[in-house]
């Protein structure tokens, strides 16, 4: 993927970079940035501009990834967006991408860093099919707006109602208990100049994803009323709140989807044709359980520091489980989002030590 440049972001007052020196880790508060992102009166702008993005454009490109992943795409209309992801043979996560269509382009949004395994991917299964797959993350880059919403849209009311999720279906459900449309339909609009607007509300507050090209991300700072920004600090302690996952952080090359509730409810469809892992998807979801769960954990702040990805989660000295990402909360305190077996998720007074902190479901 293209080694892009640090954003120009970093030049706001207060801006403190984080480890790979693209984005801001915060901005001078932290706590205070969080806190104003959930204030109802309020808002602040992400700079997310560190995401890789992938276009896929052609005739074909829905169909394309419909028959690649997870999620129900043939469906998928103009300026609407969703999640999917891309299995293993065995049904294990190998990719997880936010997704929009403008009509002409299918946008793949994914962690940094892991645009390119997935762009190679997609290469390797394009054979005959008409698509042509580029790294976008040069030209383009993504923002992220948390806070109130005007209801004012050029496309009425579907984008001021948010998002859409159909409900996830018993095992052993009819056919008719899951339309086939997405299982999850971000709304969005095409911008005035360019690029497009995306409702997720991901973060359990109107939340909203801007394509921008990569030129114009200083424009933030321009405007006549700009929104406070808000670092990576922040963005990630809502995250781990709302328990939204981050791939390849929070999970693991083991993890099958039914181990992730929000990606099982937003990313899979569970009622259509085949795709690569299929089969374990709805073994799992008809026959057994998951031997994982994601959680959220409470840690007790003895230590100053959240523990580091990859700490071991114990439960009388056996190892239960991992920590992914681990942030301080404006108002929980320290919270972690955590991989751990079956038996201690279902445990909710389960005696839990993350690193040397005590720690509760």
């Amino acid at each position: 993927m293209t080694d892009t440049a640090p954003s120009p972001l970093l030049n706001a007052p207060g801006a403190v970079a984080t480890a790979s020196g693209r984005t801001a880790w915060h901005y001078g508060g932290p706590l205070k940035e969080q806190r104003t992102a959930m204030d109802p009166s309020e808002g602040v702008l992400f700079d997310r501009s560190d995401r890789d993005i992938i276009s896929v454009t052609g005739p074909q490109r829905l169909e394309w990834l419909h028959s690649l992943t997870t999620q129900h795409l043939t469906s998928l209309k103009p300026h609407q967006g969703t999640e999917t992801l891309v299995l293993s043979p065995t049904g294990r996560v190998e990719h997880h991408a936010n997704v929009y269509d403008d009509g002409a382009t299918v946008w793949l949004d994914t962690e940094p860093g892991r645009g390119e395994a997935l762009l190679k991917y997609l290469e390797l299964m394009r054979f005959r099919t008409e698509v042509d797959i580029r790294d976008a993350s040069g030209e383009w880059a993504l923002m992220t707006y948390v806070g109130k919403d005007t209801g004012e849209h050029p496309d009425g009311d579907d984008f001021a109602r948010g998002p859409v999720l159909q409900p996830v279906p018993v095992a052993k459900f009819a056919a008719k208990d899951l339309l086939a449309v997405p299982t999850a339909v971000h709304p969005g609009v095409a911008l005035p100049h360019t690029g497009w607007l995306r409702r997720t509300d991901a973060l359990r507050r109107p939340t909203f994803d801007q394509l921008v090209p990569r030129d114009g991300i200083a424009n933030a700072l321009e405007e006549d009323e700009p929104a406070p920004l808000a670092g990576t600090w922040a963005y990630d302690a809502l995250r781990v709140a709302a328990q939204l996952p981050a791939f390849g952080v929070d999970t693991d090359e083991k993890t099958v989807p039914h181990e992730v509730p929000h990606w099982l409810a937003a990313a899979v469809h569970l009622d259509k044709g085949c795709y690569r892992g299929q089969e374990t998807v709805a073994k799992v979801h008809h026959l057994g359980q998951p031997p994982r769960r994601l959680v959220m954990l409470h840690l007790d702040g003895t230590d100053e520091h959240p523990p580091a990805p990859g700490t071991p989660v114990t439960s009388d000295g056996k190892e239960v489980g991992r920590i992914g990402t681990a942030v301080q909360h404006y108002e929980l305190g320290q919270i972690a989002l955590a991989m751990v077996k079956r038996s201690v998720a279902a445990d909710t007074d389960a005696r839990l030590i993350a690193g040397d902190q005590a720690a509760r479901l």
